[in-house]
């Protein structure tokens, strides 16, 4: 590694890859290196499609090659705590696919990872990055909506794929866990706080994951949330802030295009403001690379990754209960 450069490893050939690569690419002062998976055959077969120039047949070796800075972790949500600490102990750099880990206890060993290694690990929540993200932050602190009151938020998608380990709650899966942290995750940002109370109701499928899951937050000032998410419904997403003195819609909060799209309604009339364009996956891998090479914070903090764990957990739990859980 150098001033300026910083050269990537994909652990594995993992759809959403696909997104990543040309963010890699895209980005100035970052190279795609190698792609390492469970067999030669399939890494280099990856390889020859996405002329990547280096190959590893298993993770443990491309983790142990002095020539990769940075490690892109998109394994199943179960993985990912334990290949990231083996990355940062390997003294790789780590950006890993949300949810960054299925528990409170897994984050902060992720945590002390990090620290002890100095090396840095922040969580894929490419929406995040997004001028149109950072533009309904700005209006919810700059008082327009005045005081919030409530928050709805939606992401659904029909799973068709029957061996997807999403419907495999072994593995991490489930609505909550893969799109339903989506809404608490933007919810928390814009609110600024974390939940007091959540409360959840879930319709459990095959593997024992929740297929559908509805919830609630209360945050201090009662502020109250609610959420639904589904592997079993249309796409949809939505996000909608209501204030005392305004209302700010967002139709595709967590993939906007390459330009956002932000509805401010107050006293009956509709102000429709547009974001600048950025490719979407492009902001994560700036932001690393300004936290490795410039010392910049991540723009999503472990802190903040940890909150959303919290949160995920204790709904999961309010859900099985059937009774509220506080924070």
């Amino acid at each position: 590694m150098n001033d300026k450069s910083l050269r990537w490893g994909l652990l594995s050939t993992a759809r959403i890859n696909n997104a990543l690569i040309p963010a890699i690419r895209g980005a100035g002062g970052n190279q795609l290196e190698a792609v390492a998976s469970r067999s030669q055959e399939t890494a280099e077969a990856y390889a020859r499609e996405w002329n990547i120039p280096r190959t590893f047949g298993s993770y443990e070796t491309l983790l142990s090659d002095p020539d990769i800075d940075v490690v892109y972790n998109p394994l199943p949500n179960h993985l990912h705590a334990e290949w990231s600490i083996k990355a940062l102990q390997a003294g790789k750099h780590v950006l890993c696919e949300k949810p960054l880990a299925l528990d409170v206890s897994e984050v902060v060993r992720m945590q002390a990872a990090a620290r002890q290694y100095g090396r840095v690990l922040a969580e894929a929540f490419m929406y995040r990055h997004h001028p149109q993200t950072m533009k309904a932050k700005e209006l919810v602190e700059s008082g327009r909506l005045g005081a919030l009151r409530t928050l709805h938020g939606s992401f659904s998608f029909p799973l068709t794929r029957e061996d997807d380990y999403r419907w495999d709650a072994s593995m991490g899966g489930g609505s909550l866990w893969d799109v339903g942290c989506y809404p608490i995750n933007f919810m928390r940002y814009l609110v600024g706080e974390e939940p007091l109370e959540v409360f959840g109701w879930q319709v459990l499928g095959k593997g024992g994951c929740d297929e559908t899951f509805i919830g609630q937050m209360r945050f201090p000032g009662d502020i109250l949330a609610q959420f639904d998410c589904s592997f079993q419904a249309p796409f949809r997403t939505g996000l909608e802030i209501v204030g005392s003195e305004a209302v700010l819609t967002i139709p595709h909060p967590f993939k906007p295009g390459k330009k956002g799209e932000l509805l401010l309604e107050q006293n009956e009339r509709v102000e429709n403001i547009h974001t600048p364009s950025q490719d979407l996956y492009r902001g994560e891998v700036e932001d690393i690379h300004a936290a490795i090479l410039l010392g910049k914070p991540a723009r999503v903090s472990l802190q903040d990754s940890q909150g959303n764990i919290a949160a995920i957990q204790a709904l999961l739990a309010s859900a099985r209960s059937g009774k509220a859980v506080r924070l």
